[in-house]
């Protein structure tokens, strides 16, 4: 009588291995060869329930556990998505990865797939609830003790910096890094030195600038020096010996360039000056073309700012490039704000006066016709100075894609799609909006 062996189903077994750091990796057996030949001595052990090795090694070496930022973590998952894995095989829990939330992910692609997840030294099979549950704890306690590791860097950086000590980076501008130490370097410490100087003397960081870029002075990084370097160099108290961290202020380990003095000079003139001071009153009316409007000249946004004079307050819209290399570099600088929205606010009353004309430049969608759009502007135009400034800012933004200025005009680019969805708005068609007017 024949016997009929039962089929056992080929299980296909891929092992991933992963070491933290770079450390002896080219070693002729190295760690990520200890961790892989435990995993194929654990699948050689299940051969009589089917299990072999797939060709393909998955090897992170130099790599955290703490991210999926990985190749071959990477490479396992699209081949694990693509059928071509039934087992994932590790030598410990941590090796796959240190985070529960990561974790939580790739349990969930394994599960989406079909996949067991194996650990070889903890004997842990994701198919039960109990394995599970196991993991999870397991992966708490894994993840504890890295946030726990990652508080003892914190707590050591902090000390570090108490004592005075340079934590690495970019060196300021007037320094050099010797021996992990900031050290002077004589000319680009004469270069921070004019620069405070020459601020107590002229007050302005934009004329610094332009004194800088003519002298061809860079900054640290071979980058031109803008108002804002300037003033974030203004404010480095590494110049006068100090380092800060979290707020408090502590005497540094380097010389510093500028003496106490000059420091609260400078200080004094930033606090004094309206324009510098962070916790000034900021204007409260939106700005209607924020986002929008542009300096054709320098094809360059153009920000809302504004100054008092006698109690009065001044709008403007003042050019990216000239805010940060200089006046000087734009020939349109700044224009009222008040005069350019009057401009296209006008534009968009003519629009809502004779819709007829701008239907011609609409482009229609599904549910969307012609009847709409002119219906929604009409109703649009009577009530618009009795919409909130807010209100009219969104109409505005929807309704205009770009302001394009220049000394000799502004030009006023209509958003045509911005139609469907204002007539979707006002006509009620399902869109979900309430409705403006």
């Amino acid at each position: 009588m024949n016997i009929k062996k039962p089929i056992i189903s080929k299980v296909r077994c891929a092992v991933y291995t992963r070491k933290s750091t770079d450390e002896g990796l080219d070693m002729e057996f190295n760690s990520l060869d200890a961790q892989r030949e435990s995993c194929e001595a654990y699948i050689a052990s299940q051969k009589s329930e089917g299990w072999f090795l797939v060709p393909d090694r998955y090897d992170d070496g130099g790599f955290t556990g703490g991210n999926m930022e990985r190749p071959a973590l990477k490479r396992l998952m699209t081949d694990i998505e693509a059928g071509k894995v039934n087992v994932v095989v590790v030598y410990k829990i941590d090796r796959l990865t240190r985070s529960l939330m990561d974790f939580g992910k790739l349990v969930e692609v394994f599960e989406r797939h079909g996949v067991t997840f194996v650990s070889v030294t903890q004997s842990f099979n994701t198919t039960t609830s109990m394995g599970r549950l196991t993991l999870n704890i397991l992966l708490s306690f894994s993840q504890f003790e890295r946030e726990l590791s990652a508080e003892r860097i914190r707590d050591k950086f902090a000390a570090s910096k108490r004592k005075g000590m340079w934590m690495g980076g970019h060196p300021p501008l007037g320094y050099d890094v010797k021996e992990r130490k900031l050290v002077i370097n004589p000319a680009e410490a004469e270069t921070v030195r004019w620069i405070f100087q020459r601020f107590v003397e002229c007050r302005s960081a934009t004329q610094i600038v332009k004194e800088l870029a003519a002298k061809g002075v860079l900054s640290k990084n071979g980058n031109r020096m803008d108002r804002p370097s300037v003033y974030r160099l203004l404010k480095n108290q590494y110049f006068i010996g100090e380092i800060a961290h979290k707020g408090e202020v502590y005497a540094g380990e380097h010389e510093a360039i500028i003496d106490r003095e000059l420091w609260d000079q400078v200080h004094a003139i930033m606090t004094d000056n309206n324009h510098y001071n962070p916790d000034r009153v900021r204007v409260q009316t939106p700005s209607l073309l924020k986002g929008i409007i542009r300096c054709h000249h320098c094809d360059r946004a153009m920000r809302p700012t504004f100054t008092r004079e006698t109690g009065r307050l001044y709008r403007y819209y003042v050019c990216h490039g000239a805010d940060k290399h200089g006046r000087e570099t734009c020939p349109l600088r700044a224009v009222p704000a008040g005069e350019i929205e009057a401009v296209a606010i006008g534009q968009v009353r003519t629009m809502l006066r004779a819709p007829e004309m701008v239907v011609k430049t609409w482009q229609s969608e599904e549910g969307i016709n012609e009847r709409d759009v002119i219906e929604a502007l009409r109703r649009l135009e009577p009530v618009w100075e009795e919409l909130f400034p807010v209100e009219q800012q969104r109409l505005v933004q929807l309704l205009i894609s770009k302001v394009d200025v220049e000394k000799s005009g502004v030009q006023v680019h209509l958003r045509a799609t911005g139609l469907n969805t204002l007539a979707r708005e006002l006509n009620g068609l399902g869109n979900g909006k309430e409705q403006v007017a």
